[in-house]
């Protein structure tokens, strides 16, 4: 059953974090706690959150990403981890089969962002992606796995002063919301920007 908005421009995000070991419990999971800390600074329109912590395979990523926005009814799903060229970093795989259509320029940003700190970046097969169904659309977006490395992502790069260096993916993200007939969000400023040409402010 879909989630209940508690506010009209509500936003229903689903939060995945792909890790084996994390799942097992070998380790404590700090995928979610960061993505959720993340939006609880960056967003001032309120959300709600739904969390999900698997194992790098590829029939429970596709399963859990459907379940999230076909029956959760999400606008925006996260995920993290499982990216890389390992022969078990399959969520671009899972993310790519249930979408219906990509969108390549946040992969593009998010290594351009990511080789600013490490040249392993080109290694990084993070994607983003529409899952669209008769009544409903949402945007899903593949992140890093470390806490740093999506804020980074999502925020961008700043200079010193404070001036945007490098446009943090996140900005983007609420217009392309708005564009597929989700809520409207508003982010805070000082943590990233978000980007509505002025026909499509509130």
């Amino acid at each position: 059953m879909n989630a209940e908005r508690a506010f009209a421009n509500q936003l229903i995000v689903g939060l995945v974090s792909v890790s084996d070991r994390a799942a097992q419990g070998v380790y404590v999971d700090q995928g979610l706690p960061g993505l959720e800390q993340w939006l609880a600074r960056a967003l001032r329109t309120p959300f709600q959150s739904h969390r999900r912590l698997i194992a790098d395979d590829r029939p429970t990523i596709e399963q859990t990403l459907i379940e999230l926005v076909d029956v959760i009814g999400c606008d925006l799903v996260l995920t993290t981890g499982g990216t890389g060229p390992a022969r078990r970093d399959v969520t671009p795989e899972a993310t790519l089969a249930v979408a219906t259509r990509v969108m390549p320029g946040f992969g593009e940003q998010m290594r351009r962002i990511s080789l600013e700190f490490v040249a392993t970046a080109i290694l990084s097969r993070q994607v983003g992606v529409l899952r669209e169904t008769e009544n409903h659309a949402a945007l899903i977006l593949n992140l890093p796995g470390q806490p740093k490395a999506i804020a980074e992502t999502l925020e961008g790069l700043k200079t010193l002063a404070g001036e945007v260096k490098v446009h943090g993916i996140f900005s983007a993200v609420p217009y392309c919301i708005d564009l597929i007939n989700g809520p409207y969000v508003e982010t805070h400023d000082a943590v990233v920007k978000a980007f509505r040409p002025k026909s499509a402010l509130r």
